[in-house]
């Protein structure tokens, strides 16, 4: 079974395709770096909704989540852009956990597996 790479850079691509299954790398906001984590929330969700398309699927395939978040204290900030943005009743598996991230000027990254 072959392997696409879409996005390719020195250190990762930001997507990878196997068969039917889609896998990005963590994703922090672009546009929103030093913003609090409910605005970097709403770009990391921008990006990977682009990121998913350009894979050939969509927010309603994901299947896993993982969120790190460098303070759990904006798990409640980071939850409500989350809880609008998941399509309902196709919530995927999910874990968010409390960890330092590379850069203090992200409070939240986040990885994602979809299907296509």
């Amino acid at each position: 079974m072959s392997i696409e790479r879409k996005q390719v850079g020195a250190r990762m691509s930001q997507i990878v395709v196997h068969g039917d299954t889609v896998y990005l790398a963590g994703q922090v906001a672009q546009d929103a770096a030093g913003e609090p984590a409910g605005v970097q929330m709403s770009d990391i969700l921008e990006r990977i909704d682009g990121l998913l398309a350009e894979a050939g699927s969509g927010k309603s395939k994901i299947l896993s989540a993982t969120i790190w978040l460098a303070d759990m204290r904006d798990f409640d900030a980071i939850n409500e852009k989350w809880d609008a943005w998941v399509p309902e009743g196709e919530a995927p598996a999910r874990a968010c956990v409390e960890a330092k991230l590379a850069f203090t000027k992200y409070s939240v990254e986040v990885g994602v597996i979809a299907a296509r």
